[in-house]
Parts: structure tokens; C-alpha cells; sequence
């Protein structure tokens, strides 16, 4: 797929998840719920969520720091950091405070924000500028505090999300390039179907000057066209994905998706007829952290040792825009 730029590979991983803890039982005493409830339908068992005190910038930097660890490198080495994130702790944008907080004096740092697509959408972004030349050393993070923006009295959302960050070290590698195909898409036809939006109150400046100024609602989803569209498009676009890189299912060693629904992952890898024993799932124990959930997973799939240099990983990201995109690489130099 890349005969003239420079090659890639992802050489190291990290995550940081919050130690505070909400159970579905938990969630029962909040809203008209149970834990069969939540585990039929979402397969979600429990979701960390951070402190009034963790920021998303904490929480990505420590994604990081493990990242840089293991491939080896110090925060100075790196070039650039791309942080993807629905949940910025300014509005302007939190990736310049990670570098900071990182050490990280060298790079240059920026926000991305394509929700659960994000950290598939950022980790193609990277790759444009390693196969360019202009950078060798990027970080890409994924994170997200949902917890933040959902209304807790409504039970159609609040049972779905978790906080955390994980991150991947991208390099220039002389062998062979890593990032083997992609594909990514948008449909803003369906922006309707799940939304952080913001809502304004007519504010008088002066006579003929109208403003609006308000903040951010809570999440709003149609759980069912997001199912619908997940479980149509997601293997749809990981069979493009493969195509570019000349590959057949039977190829992937491990499949890891956006962990939203445990039943829109069971229906892609039937679709895509890969056996449950490929499929990464955590979904139980975090819930849907958005833009951080494929990498926490791969990083917990690494260091348990499951995912070894050399595995093929397909990974898509599918969610709010709406927006979906696949992956495909080969973990490791």
C-alpha cells in the first residue's frame, strides 16, 4: 500500500483506566435498572470513572508514558502527539497540556475528534506523516471522560460509558510497513443518531446583536439505528480495509473493535466469520471509554501476552458524526 513514503510499524502500547468503580448493581440504585438488564443487552459489567480531580490530560499521559516505555523511547524523542478525544479538558484543546505534562519538549501536539472513531482516524493520521517523512516518533492517544456528560437519570446511557486513555508509539521502521490497510468514512446524514451537542440561550448584547451562550447537553442516543449502522457498515469497512492490504479474513490473528455493545461485536466477527477466540473484547469491565477503547484493549492484550510481534490486528472504530474506519496492522518491528 506504500511503495513510495517511508514504512511504518507501532512498537508500544499503554492505557490508564481510573481505579473508581461503578457496578451495574451500583447503577440500580441510580435508575430503574439490573445487572441482567445491562449484561443481556451490553455485555457491560462494570465501568471506571475518573475523580472530579483526573483530568482526560492525566489520564492520557499516563496512556503514554507506558506507550514510550516500551518502544523504547524517552518523551524527547518523540515528534509529534495526536490526541483523539470527544471530552478535551478545554475546549481549545488538551494535547499541548499532555505534551507538557509528558516532557515531551520536542513535539509538536494537536486535538482530534471523531468520537469512537477517533483513535482508528488518528492512528491513520500519523501514519501520513511518518510515510511523508515529516515525523519518525508519534504518539497517538485515545481518551476520552464520558462521565462527564451523561446524564445519569436516563438508564438508555448512563449503563454504556467508562473513562480511560490508551496509546500507541508510531515509528518509521526501515523493514517492512506495519500498517498493512485502511478505510475510513462519514455520514453526516445520521449526525442525528448520537450527540454531546451544544444548546444556547438567546443572550442581548445590544439592540440588533443577538448571541446565543450556553454549554454542552448530555448524551442523547438512538440505540437502535447506532446498532443498525454498526453491525451493517463495521464489517463492511474491515473487508475494505483488507482488500487494500491484499489480505483475507482468514489472515487476522485478532479482531479488535470499539467496545460499545457486546452483541454488535458477536455479530461482526459471525459476519466476518472469525472464530470468538480472535475476538478482544473488555467491554465487561470498562464499558464504552469511546476513543480509548481500542487501545486499552490492545494494551491489555499485549501485556498479558495474548497479542505477540507479528500478529495481524484488524480494529475499527465506529460512532457520533456518524463515523467508522478499520485498520489493519502487523503488531511490533
Amino acid at each position: 500500500m506504500n511503495e513510495l513514503g517511508a514504512k511504518i510499524a507501532i512498537t508500544g502500547c499503554g492505557s490508564s483506566t481510573p481505579t473508581q468503580v461503578i457496578t451495574n448493581d451500583d447503577l440500580s440504585h441510580l435508575v430503574d435498572t439490573s445487572d441482567e438488564w445491562i449484561r443481556t443487552r451490553t455485555g457491560i459489567g462494570r465501568r471506571h470513572l475518573a475523580s472530579a480531580d483526573t483530568s482526560v490530560s492525566d489520564l492520557a499521559a499516563q496512556a503514554a508514558q507506558g506507550a514510550i516505555a516500551m518502544a523504547g523511547l524517552t518523551p524527547q524523542d518523540i515528534d509529534l502527539i495526536i490526541l483523539a478525544t470527544s471530552t478535551p479538558d478545554d475546549l481549545f484543546g488538551s494535547a499541548a497540556k499532555v505534551q507538557q505534562l509528558l516532557g515531551a519538549s520536542n513535539a509538536v501536539a494537536f486535538d482530534l475528534t471523531a468520537a469512537c472513531s477517533g483513535f482508528v482516524f488518528a492512528l491513520v493520521t500519523a501514519a501520513q506523516f511518518i510515510r511523508t517523512g515529516v515525523y519518525q516518533r508519534v504518539v497517538v492517544i485515545g481518551a476520552d471522560v464520558l462521565s462527564r456528560w451523561v446524564d445519569w437519570s436516563d438508564r438508555s446511557t448512563c449503563v454504556l460509558f467508562g473513562d480511560g486513555a490508551g496509546a500507541v508509539v508510531c515509528q518509521g521502521n526501515p523493514n517492512e510497513d506495519r500498517l498493512l490497510g485502511f478505510e475510513m468514512y462519514s455520514d453526516g446524514q445520521q449526525h442525528h443518531s448520537l450527540n454531546l451537542s451544544y444548546q444556547g440561550q438567546p443572550t442581548t448584547l445590544k439592540e440588533g446583536v443577538l448571541i446565543g451562550q450556553g454549554t454542552y447537553q448530555p448524551i442523547t442516543m438512538n440505540g437502535r439505528e447506532v446498532y443498525r449502522f454498526a453491525v451493517a457498515k463495521v464489517p463492511e469497512v474491515i473487508e475494505k480495509a483488507l482488500f487494500r492490504a491484499n489480505l483475507s479474513t482468514d489472515a487476522i490473528d485478532w479482531l479488535i473493535l470499539h467496545q460499545a455493545n457486546q452483541r454488535i461485536m458477536d455479530a461482526v466477527a459471525q459476519r466476518l466469520n472469525i472464530p470468538p477466540e480472535k475476538v478482544i473484547a473488555n467491554l465487561g469491565e470498562y464499558g464504552n471509554t469511546s476513543a480509548a477503547s481500542i487501545p486499552i484493549a490492545l494494551d491489555e492484550a499485549v501485556r498479558e501476552g495474548k497479542i505477540k510481534t507479528g500478529d495481524i490486528i484488524a480494529s475499527s472504530g465506529f460512532g457520533a458524526g456518524l463515523t467508522w474506519g478499520a485498520a489493519v496492522f502487523r503488531w511490533g518491528i
